[in-house]
Order: C-alpha cells, then structure tokens, then sequence
C-alpha cells in the first residue's frame, strides 16, 4: 500500500494488502490477505487466517474470526459478526482441542447489517443475508435468507 495508514489504523507486519485497498480509521488487522480495490470500513477488526476478495466492501463495526474467506465482490454490511467456533468452552482451549470452523461466503453475497454468521457454513453466490439474520446453515446460490434462525424467502412471482 503506498498511501499512508489512516489514524489510529492498526496493521501487523503479516497483513498482506492488494492494490488500491481502501482503509478507514480505526481498523486491526492481524495475519489476513486483503485483496485488490476492496474497502475496509472504520472501527472493523479482521483476524489472522481471513481472505477477503478483490472489490470486497466490509462496512463499520464488523468483525471477521479466524476461518472465514469471502470471494470476490462480497458486501457486508454494517455489524456483522462472524463466529468460528460452535460449541466454545474453556476446557477445549486448555486442553489444546479446539476445533476452528471454517466459513466460505461465495462471490457476489450481500450480508445485512447486524447479521451474525455462524462458523462452518457456506453462502453461496448471489446470496441475500436479510438484516439481523442469524445464518445458522449453509444457503444456497442466489437465495435470500432472512430471521431468526435465518430462513429462505419465497421467491418474488
């Protein structure tokens, strides 16, 4: 990146950006790859083990675990929390069993504002995360999933 951070940008040494990545304010970064011309918004954290696509746009308040990739042109809107693990305990973490699920979010999805995301599923290309979803299984290309527990809605006539 040859522009300057932006103030208060937090970037480890083993972020790897693309070209013409846009970067807000206030952003942590640690362990990821940014792909070309995708825009990461203020007061966003992206963990390590996360690829974000080219001509991504990640919007303010969101946060990204460990495990997630989203493909190309991915938006996501504001708040969105993903999570990477389904069945978290202490003693997993202790003992060194913890298990880290993986999520794919295809090329072309759209995820609402304050959808959560949970881990070890896949939204498939062209998908639709209504706003304040809760994704709790995979979703096929092209469908649109709203609620809680998200649910695919009837296709316009």
């Amino acid at each position: 990146m040859s522009a300057p951070l932006p103030e208060f940008a937090r970037l480890a040494p083993d972020v790897k950006l693309g070209a013409r990545v846009r970067l807000n304010s206030f952003i942590n970064l640690y362990g990821c790859t940014i792909g070309d011309d995708a825009m990461i918004g203020t007061f966003v954290e992206i963990q390590r083990d996360v690829l974000v696509g080219p001509r991504c746009r990640i919007q303010s308040h969101t946060f990204i675990c460990s495990g997630v990739t989203l493909e190309a042109d991915v938006f996501v809107g504001h708040g969105v929390m993903f999570i990477n693990d389904r069945h978290p305990t202490v003693a997993a973490t202790l003992a060194g069993t913890w298990k880290m699920d993986r999520t794919l979010i295809c090329a072309g999805a759209s995820l609402g504002s304050g959808a959560l995301i949970m881990g070890g599923i896949t939204i498939g290309a062209g998908a639709i995360i209504g706003a304040g979803a809760v994704v709790t299984h995979d979703v096929q290309p092209g469908a649109t999933v709203a609620g809680v527990p998200a649910r695919q809605l009837r296709p316009r006539a």
